[in-house]
């Protein structure tokens, strides 16, 4: 029997109504998750002491499970309630052209907070001030100076970064300084998890020229409609050092850089 056409329409309607209904679901380990495993020992080889099956070792004696088991996960709850291979959900694209990321695209943003405190220390506890350090910002072009974690080697990455930066055509200038700021103990807009500001780890370039979501409102699917003024340039140099670019993700800050040489392993 030949079903009317409308019938066929209506149910193609309703089928394509529920599919977009359907959250993404996260949580299930990477297929190369022993590759990110060791990349945590060589990028914090002061912090971390290797892994097992079951666990990431810390050379305090701290273990911090690799995996809940859970693969299940909303986009909520994988930023809120992440193990060690949550962190590694999506993959950080160093050195490709910037353009607008998938929905919920996010590589870095989810952390272990127990880990990064590990690294950098707690700053609500004091820990994290008495490890930073002035680091010259642009130099040749009189961009002052910055506070920076010693810690991991974070400091030196940034020192890294500026010479390079300095040696760039001088109409790039305008969006590396003033900064916004790098050492801030507080949390994410909107959310209860600690920035990488507090970990003395993360700088915002001059927010003149920085486009961020929170300053744009949702699409009727959810999305939002990615924005971008930062030179590809500036970018290279950054991620040629260790440091992630918040440009990549789906919740784009694109004034925002942090050390994470854990998902981009320095050139320099």
């Amino acid at each position: 029997m030949r079903l009317p056409a409308l019938l066929i329409l209506a149910a193609a309607t309703a089928s394509a109504a529920h599919a977009a209904d359907v959250k993404p679901r996260y949580g299930a380990p990477p297929p190369d998750l022993d590759r990110h495993l060791a990349r945590l020992v060589v990028a914090y080889p002061d912090a971390v002491a290797g892994f097992d099956a079951t666990h990431l070792k810390l050379k305090d004696g701290t273990r911090l499970p690799i995996s809940d088991g859970r693969a299940d996960k909303t986009f909520d709850q994988l930023l809120d309630g992440p193990d060690i291979d949550d962190m590694f959900a999506f993959a950080y694209g160093a050195g490709e052209p910037p353009s607008a990321p998938p929905l919920n695209f996010d590589p870095g943003r989810v952390r272990i907070d127990a880990l990064f405190k590990a690294l950098y220390g707690d700053c609500e506890a004091g820990e994290v001030s008495p490890r930073m350090r002035a680091v010259q910002w642009l130099p040749k072009n009189k961009g002052g100076s910055v506070r920076f974690t010693s810690a991991q080697g974070a400091d030196k990455a940034l020192e890294a970064v500026s010479r390079e930066l300095d040696e760039l055509p001088s109409k790039f200038v305008k969006y590396l300084k003033p900064t916004a700021g790098t050492y801030n103990c507080r949390a994410i807009a909107g959310t209860s998890r600690m920035s990488m500001h507090g970990f003395a780890a993360a700088i915002d370039i001059n927010v003149d020229w920085s486009d961020y979501w929170r300053w744009s409102k949702p699409q009727a699917d959810g999305r939002y409609q990615w924005k971008n003024r930062i030179p590809v340039e500036i970018v290279d140099v950054f991620e040629r050092h260790g440091f992630v670019w918040g440009g990549r993700w789906h919740h784009y800050d694109t004034m925002h850089f942090e050390y994470r040489p854990d998902l981009v392993e320095p050139k320099g």
